[in-house]
């Protein structure tokens, strides 16, 4: 938002002073050997868009690739270290085929592993019989057989659906083509937030792969890994997704297809058994499986005074296991044992954390993270009108000054969630694993904001009560439909909201620090650039005067104090209302939702002088205006109100108002059309493609919003009033420009059958507009000469500039 630095900006960090960052826990287990864009300021030997340095990469694959379970001089880090699967139920769980062919040579049969190769020395017959025997030995320690097939119907378009929409994308990447990803909801802010800083470059999507897996599981075995992964991997590389027993064998399902195992189950033969034992004790697959009746061998050589160039980190080495690391992990392993131990600070175990689990597949953090833009459009949520906030996991930035502790907790172990609209589920990566996340996020994320004097409903000072009652009072009001209306999008007690169905106000002292709350009620934007939820309080100052003075501390004073109270708070004006006709009194009120006159992310704003427009924030199109009544909602829609005008509009195109054409003759670039025949839409990203993109609004003096998009790189403040006089009224529109070099735009002002009443008047139908001197273009439509629309050339300059447009609609 403009005048606000953002969170993230204030509290970038330079990790390149921690160069000395030492083992801890690695990634998630294929990740780390999968991709390796460059990413910056991330080192490529990681995938993903991490911070961390050369040596602190080097660190994590140290650690993922458990050098320290062989090799002395290694010490150990400051997390949970990550452990290998259990094997104790193998043989119940994996192919018989598959685990031959694993054993003989892990790489070739699961790309991506980080499962060395022991067998590298051996010639390929002697690989297969050590392999062979290793198998036998494994499926003997299983009670149960292997199961070919499941027993109860598998829907596999279900687990087609979980697949892409409960996060597995975001470590896995789509398993489908990209062609068919759920059409991406039209954020309310694009892609960038307001740091001119340049752009970073491109990161690889993680990907880790899955096609060895339906070679690996049959339906019913990979479902019940799926249903409680820990048990098998309890380091929480692969986290619990929280899904149920039915949802488990879907996905599963769906990622087998139909492919059909052997049907014959192995019977281990005692003389392999004995083998295979001899062999997983002499080639130490001990040091990281635990078996009963095996133990690891004593630590080889110090990788402190080791050759680096040979051994496991060489593609030649015919004596030592053999990972499958390329050119830069090896170099990252050697730069981090090349450096002198030092313990990780706070930021840098957070970074490693976030790295190794993957959390910055999801999630931003100061700099870094962030879902990725190809997986993008599989982020979904049942309130598309909640924009970016409704499908996209929240940021981390200052997580830790902003959730309660005992809330990060029932987040992190307790599944705790509130946002019921989110498609992405919050994994689970077990108690052990993540423990010691809350108390760094603690120390590292410190936000001053004002101390809020909350009252004591039970002090035995009269004028401490009476504060208290007046706080209560306020902070109700502000919630209701008579002020803020936050109660149009969150859910109050238990009861729908009635435009969007947003997380529960009453869960916001349980579950924020008040000094966060605070802050972020000041200016929502710059904790999330994108989110839809605009301020009360723009620069500070109170958008509602009549209440409490217009003191904007005690104001949200008050609605933390209201919201404290819990369920015995009573609800505030307009939680119950049933109303379908929206009212205009006193200030200007605006309303978001979808309209046949202002698209899926429609905005009416009615002023209390009988004047009202719609704005398409889609394409930052005034797109209707119209006397009298405000609006009709319809409660009946997808958990949100449809409006449409209470009279006749006048309506103007919906298609972007803002683009820069080759020449004058070039054609306007139109809104994607869809039919009941062709309901997909043949081009998402229209708005985008053309520079456009929205950025919120804030409410000023009277509530009258401002819109903020960008075109290209100018950025526009869009504002109009209501003037005029009964006789006729008129909107006036300031269009505020701001750009970083002088360029030229073109603005389509009207479309349809226009007549030019005088040099700078048109008219069209019942509307009449007057322009500033431009140079203006009025040129038939191409599908319909008949028609016409009227351009503008604007030559925007450097720094900042405006343009005044009067709309005026005529009565009959």
């Amino acid at each position: 938002m403009r005048n606000h630095r953002s969170v993230v900006e204030l509290r970038r960090r330079d990790f390149t002073a921690h160069r000395t960052g030492r083992m801890i826990l690695g990634t998630l287990i294929s990740a780390l050997l999968v991709g390796t864009a460059t990413a910056e300021p991330g080192e490529p030997a990681l995938p993903g868009n991490h911070p961390l340095t050369q040596s602190q990469a080097g660190s994590l694959l140290i650690s993922e690739l458990r050098c320290a379970v062989c090799h002395s001089g290694v010490e150990r880090g400051s997390l949970p270290e990550k452990t290998a699967p259990d094997l104790t139920e193998a043989g119940a769980r994996i192919s018989p085929d598959y685990l031959r062919r694993f054993l003989a040579s892990p790489s070739s049969a699961h790309p991506g592993t980080t499962m060395p190769d022991v067998l590298t020395s051996q010639p390929k017959a002697e690989r297969d019989r050590i392999a062979e025997a290793l198998t036998h030995f494994l499926i003997a320690q299983s009670k149960s057989v292997f199961p070919t097939e499941a027993t109860e119907p598998i829907d596999r378009r279900q687990g087609k659906a979980l697949f892409h929409s409960v996060g597995c994308v975001a470590c896995h990447g789509p398993k489908d083509a990209l062609a068919d990803a759920p059409q991406k909801p039209t954020r309310n802010d694009e892609d960038d937030d307001d740091d001119p800083a340049p752009k970073k470059k491109s990161v690889k999507p993680m990907a880790v792969p899955l096609g060895h897996v339906a070679a690996k599981y049959s339906a019913k075995s990979l479902g019940e890994f799926l249903f409680q992964p820990l048990r098998v991997r309890n380091s929480g590389r692969m986290p619990d997704m929280k899904l149920t027993p039915a949802e488990s064998l879907a996905i599963a399902g769906y990622l087998i297809g139909e492919t059909r195992l052997p049907g014959k189950a192995l019977v281990p033969e005692a003389p392999l058994v004995a083998k295979g034992k001899l062999y997983f004790q002499e080639l130490n697959c001990a040091a990281c499986h635990s078996l009963l009746g095996t133990a690891p061998a004593p630590l080889v050589v110090s990788l402190r005074t080791a050759d680096l160039t040979r051994g496991c980190l060489s593609k030649t080495s015919t004596r030592s296991p053999r990972f499958d690391l390329d050119g830069a992990q090896v170099q990252a392993i050697q730069a981090s044992l090349r450096e002198q131990p030092a313990a990780d600070s706070d930021r840098v175990v957070a970074a490693k954390t976030m790295t190794a689990f993957h959390c910055i597949a999801c999630h931003i953090r100061d700099d870094f993270g962030g879902v990725h833009e190809t997986h993008n459009p599989f982020f979904a949520t049942s309130e598309q009108k909640l924009g970016d906030d409704g499908r996209i996991p929240p940021p981390l930035t200052l997580v830790g000054a902003k959730l309660q502790p005992a809330w990060m907790k029932k987040v992190l172990f307790d599944g705790e969630s509130v946002r019921h609209y989110m498609a992405t589920r919050m994994p689970q990566y077990g108690n052990s694993n993540l423990q010691h996340l809350p108390s760094v996020f603690a120390r590292l994320d410190v936000l001053k904001s004002r101390e809020m004097k909350i009252p004591n409903p039970e002090s035995r000072s009269e004028g401490e009560r009476e504060r208290e009652k007046l706080l209560r009072a306020a902070g109700r009001e502000l919630l209701g439909d008579k002020g803020l209306n936050c109660i149009a999008c969150h859910n109050f007690n238990g009861k729908v909201a009635q435009v969007n169905q947003g997380i529960d106000l009453l869960t916001t002292s349980q579950r924020l620090q008040p000094g966060w709350f605070n802050s972020y009620l000041r200016n929502p934007g710059a904790f999330r650039p994108r989110t839809i939820m605009p301020t009360g309080w723009p620069n500070g100052v109170a958008a509602y005067n009549t209440i409490l003075d217009g003191n904007t501390d005690m104001q949200i004073e008050a609605i933390w104090y209201y919201l404290s109270l819990g369920t015995s708070a009573a609800d505030p004006s307009g939680v119950r209302s049933v109303s379908t006709k929206l009212l205009v009194e006193g200030h200007a009120k605006t309303f978001r939702g979808r309209s046949r006159v202002a698209g899926f992310r429609g905005i009416a704003v009615g002023f209390p002088e009988k004047l009202n427009y719609a704005f398409n924030a889609e394409t930052g199109t005034l797109s209707a205006i119209w006397l009298d009544d405000f609006i009709g909602v319809n409660w009946s829609g997808q958990g949100s109100g449809d409006f449409n005008p209470a009279s006749e509009p006048l309506t103007l195109a919906q298609d972007v108002s803002f683009v820069q054409l080759a020449d004058e003759n070039a054609p306007w670039p139109l809104l994607p059309v869809m039919t009941k025949d062709a309901r997909s839409n043949p081009n998402p990203l229209y708005p985008k493609n053309l520079g456009y993109q929205f950025r919120g609004y804030f409410l000023g003096e009277s509530l009258i919003p401002t819109f903020m998009y960008r075109s290209g790189t100018i950025e526009i403040e869009d504002r109009s009033v209501a003037a005029g006089s009964d006789e006729q009224r008129q909107l006036e529109r300031v269009l505020t420009f701001e750009s970083p070099m002088p360029q030229a735009v073109w603005f389509r002002a009207l479309t349809g059958d226009i007549s030019q009443q005088s040099e700078r008047v048109y008219q069209i139908g019942r509307l009449r507009l007057t322009l500033p001197t431009a140079k203006t273009k009025l040129r038939p439509l191409p599908n319909d000469p008949k028609r016409s629309e009227l351009l503008l050339r604007l030559q925007i300059p450097q720094g900042k500039s405006s343009l005044e447009l009067l709309y005026e609609p005529l009565k009959k």
